[in-house]
């Protein structure tokens, strides 16, 4: 099967496609850019978007990520700090006109009449780089970072995850989420290692996006918990477009927890699991569960290794709660520093900040983010809760917010589509937590507000909690 680029409204090749990369990158060669010049790119989902990105890496370029939908101000903000010599746009990003922008078009068109002057792409110069990615955290516990990394670890870190997961070369690859982050430009990448193909789907119109799995043969889809949600909702009223995920043989998720009931319905409409995983933008992809072995994250990858450690920083045995650390060779650089220089992140054992615990197999669940709060002389986990809760079909998300009585009250947003009230989901939560772990109050959404990540939006929800 001949590997292909399929676009919303293009498909070609990927010989083909690698061939309009190269002719970009010539066209960027000729604004000035060459190896190790920090440049910004900053687009939605598109074959554009991918050429560029190919053409950067082709030409060796330190490549600064951000999101299609960050505000102008931060958007300048990043320019400054990174020391961008050029800024390439689409005509959806809000960019501060200051930036002196290059939009993608100016790119394409010039490029289009190149006659080829190179076979191949070649990332070498872009893999030894120590800056050849710099991505942002999604800032869902604070302020974004800047996460610097190695272009060669970041590939590997890649070859390790299709070795694991099971990629192949005639596989189709439908990642329903944003390039410019960790998650998404992962499976970008993974489809250029493999020379598999790549759906470049509109992620936010989930119906359009599974009439082109259908369309396109779509073997493998990549998204979030609450998009897996959408979906299954939409085939629900929908029945008809159950039809176009007929050629699916694995659904894997990331980016978010994953709670057991949708992993259950999932199981029951398509006898396939959803196959959870974990990684993070400092440290890659991590974790994955897969079809032979389809237990909550799964095992660590060849050549990483993660464990349980308690409050004093001692390993813990098999099923035992503590703070999941990783050491991996395919982590960060370091963080960049407001000066543009990066503060280096020596290697070894790395805290990720997160609860979890490793089976008897040492496959690695997930409970939450290690945010204790503490509440009539409580220490409670709020996401330790969110997995109770949601274990038994009661979709939650908790902000705690401070009491100086109590020492903390608990604000539950439960997610409901069938918009079913407070009281109703009080008494249900009564029966599912300890009096010490239920709420202070109650609020009903229809659906969570999502961050760019697909993650539900802390920062949306606080502000919702304290009105």
């Amino acid at each position: 099967m001949t590997a292909k680029i399929f676009g919303a409204d293009s498909v070609q090749t990927f010989d083909a496609f690698e061939q309009d990369a190269l002719r970009v990158a010539s066209v960027i060669r000729d604004r000035g850019v060459g190896p190790g010049d920090r440049v910004m790119l900053k687009a939605g989902n598109s074959a554009a978007y991918l050429s560029v990105l190919f053409a950067l890496m082709h030409i060796g370029a330190s490549i600064v990520l951000v999101d299609q939908q960050e505000r102008a101000e931060e958007t300048r903000r990043i320019a400054l700090r990174t020391g961008a010599k050029v800024v390439f746009v689409d005509d959806d990003a809000p960019v501060d006109r200051e930036a002196d922008p290059v939009h993608l078009y100016e790119l394409l068109v010039p490029s289009a009449g190149l006659a080829g002057t190179e076979d191949s792409l070649d990332f070498e110069t872009w893999g030894e780089l120590p800056d050849g990615l710099i991505m942002w955290t999604s800032g869902s516990t604070g302020s974004p970072k800047g996460v610097v990394k190695n272009g060669a670890k970041f590939l590997r870190n890649l070859e390790r995850n299709a070795a694991q997961v099971g990629h192949r070369p005639d596989d189709v690859l439908l990642p329903l989420l944003p390039f410019a982050h960790q998650y998404g430009l992962s499976m970008v990448l993974i489809a250029w290692l493999t020379r598999c193909s790549l759906v470049i789907a509109p992620y936010r119109r989930l119906d359009h996006a599974l009439r082109m799995a259908g369309q396109t043969g779509t073997t493998v889809i990549d998204t979030t918990p609450s998009s897996y949600r959408s979906m299954l909702n939409l085939v629900t009223r929908k029945p008809a477009l159950r039809s176009h995920l007929e050629s699916v043989r694995m659904f894997c998720v990331g980016a978010a927890p994953l709670d057991a009931p949708l992993v259950a319905r999932y199981q029951a409409e398509f006898g396939l699991p959803l196959l959870d995983s974990y990684g993070s933008t400092e440290l890659g992809n991590i974790a994955f569960a897969t079809l032979d072995n389809p237990v909550a994250c799964g095992r660590a990858m060849d050549g990483i290794e993660v464990r349980i450690v308690d409050e004093a920083g001692l390993p813990l045995g098999a099923g035992e709660p503590g703070e999941i650390e990783v050491d991996t060779p395919d982590g960060l650089e370091g963080h960049l520093d407001e000066d543009g220089t990066v503060a280096p992140v020596p290697p070894g054992w790395q805290a990720t900040g997160d609860l979890g615990y490793l089976d008897e197999h040492r496959n690695l669940v997930v409970l939450g983010r290690k945010l204790a709060v503490h509440r009539n002389g409580y220490t409670l986990y709020p996401e330790v809760i969110e997995r109770k809760a949601e274990a038994a079909d009661c979709p939650v998300r908790i902000v705690p917010l401070p009491d100086e009585r109590r020492g903390t009250q608990l604000v539950f947003f439960v997610e409901d589509e069938q918009g079913r009230d407070a009281a109703h989901w009080r008494e249900v939560l009564a029966g599912l937590l300890p009096a010490f772990e239920q709420p202070n109050r109650v609020l009903v959404l229809d659906s969570f507000p999502l961050n760019r990540n697909g993650k539900p939006d802390k920062h949306r929800l606080a502000e919702l909690a304290q009105q």
